[in-house]
């Protein structure tokens, strides 16, 4: 039976839309003609992503995949805006990088228990009655409906976090040391590919601890996603040290020794560069001592320390611990957050639209940030509200743009995906 690390998991969020505002009047005994009183719409709830230290794996997103957040309360009579949508809190393990499914934007990057990041956002909550009220006109019946939530497919990628990762050819006996040096207990087994999930152990020596990482065994082509090698190199790449278990069995330890390293710098310059020890397993085997000569040669020639170990028999395991606790007292602390270039982007005017000619007839469109938000705001059964729109779009410069444009009496004009008749 295969077992499956679920480290890739792809979600639907949708935040919560903005509750209405609403139009109300003061209705009190000895008020005959009260102001307005309509209240504001709530805003709706976020969807949030936070860690969750007890959780390893994406495998609860196999059961759900779709998340959304509460939606704002409508306002009320006397002024009362409408309760805020509960948000939306999705729990993931440490690690997790999120992203925008149709863009591969970074929207997250997770690596602190307790740590939050929405990454969709409730909408706005619409304008009472109350927010219309001027010099000119004392009794508004204009209010704005709240403002849809956001709403996007995400996927999302677990990267472990440790600070040793265990790397080397399939049966180098990277799971047998693990359990040896931590509470781990990986399966194992004397077959090539054996660990199909990368394992985590706890190893302590006196006051200190670790976190290691028994990475699968890489095989030739991992960095372009031959067997299982790519979803498991990128749970190296956060690691502060590799220790390089070569098979002190193999007819040639050092060519599967530069097999996985060119493997690793194939994938990333960063993994090219990550300091490692290099560690011939199994000495207590005549073949294996024969290899230590020209292991030993080849890491001091790279500048990387050398050491001889039995996993098995646990030969010079305890001198191993204590070298890379002390190798990793010297290196400094790991970037874990995803080295990326920022994009930066001029932001668009809200006043920004543009109109286009439809084709055969069918009138014009009208588009841009606030055209978007007036026609999902407004309320457009109602006359005043509908004057309001025209008023905003005379200033915008919208209409004198549609007349430079050609529009006549009785075309259709559509505001976002509202239809409208061109009577101007």
């Amino acid at each position: 039976m295969s077992v499956h690390f679920f480290d890739e998991a792809k979600i639907f969020v949708k935040a919560g839309d903005g509750g209405d505002g609403i139009v109300a009047f003061r209705r009190e005994k000895y008020v005959p003609r009260g102001g307005p009183a309509g209240g504001h719409g709530g805003k709706g709830g976020d969807v949030i992503l936070q860690v969750d230290p007890q959780l390893n794996t994406l495998v609860h997103f196999k059961k759900r995949s779709h998340f959304k957040a509460e939606r704002g309360v409508h306002g009320g009579g006397k002024n009362m805006t409408g309760a805020a949508g509960e948000d939306t809190i999705i729990f993931v393990p440490r690690g997790t990088v999120a992203r925008e499914a149709e863009t591969g934007r970074l929207l997250a990057d997770l690596t602190e228990p307790g740590q939050q990041v929405i990454i969709a956002q409730g909408g706005r909550g619409g304008r009472g009655n109350t927010a219309f009220k001027s010099s000119i006109n004392q009794a508004p019946k204009i209010a704005e409906r709240g403002l849809p939530g956001q709403e996007l497919w995400v996927t999302l990628e677990l990267k472990l976090v440790a600070d040793v990762g265990l790397v080397g050819v399939p049966n180098a006996g990277k799971s047998t040391l693990l359990s040896v040096v931590s509470a781990a207990r990986p399966k194992i087994a004397d077959y090539p590919f054996t660990t199909l999930q990368p394992n985590l152990g706890v190893v302590v020596l006196d006051h200190r601890d670790l976190v290691m990482a028994d990475i699968p065994g890489l095989i030739e082509g991992a960095h372009v996603g031959s067997g299982l090698g790519h979803q498991f190199l990128r749970h190296i790449e956060r690691t502060r040290l590799l220790v390089h278990l070569l098979n002190g069995a193999s007819p040639d330890p050092l060519a599967e020794f530069d097999q996985i390293n060119q493997e690793l710098a194939l994938f990333s310059d960063r993994l090219a560069q990550k300091p490692q020890l290099v560690v011939l397993n199994k000495i207590d085997l005549p073949e294996a001592q024969s290899h230590w000569p020209a292991v030993q040669a080849r890491a001091r020639d790279l500048g990387w320390p050398a050491y001889q170990i039995s996993a098995v028999t646990h030969q010079g395991v305890s001198t191993l611990v204590a070298k890379i606790f002390d190798y990793l007292d010297e290196l400094p602390q790991e970037q874990l957050f995803v080295d990326e270039v920022p994009t930066f982007t001029l932001e668009q005017d809200e006043a920004f639209f543009e109109i286009e000619k439809l084709p055969d007839g069918q009138g014009w469109q009208v588009t841009g940030p606030r055209i978007e938000q007036l026609a999902i705001q407004t309320y457009w059964g109602v006359e005043q509200a509908a004057m309001r729109v025209h008023q905003i779009l005379e200033k915008m410069g919208v209409n004198q743009a549609l007349r430079e444009a050609g529009v006549e009496p009785g075309d259709t004009v559509f505001l976002h995906d509202v239809e409208l008749e061109w009577v101007w």
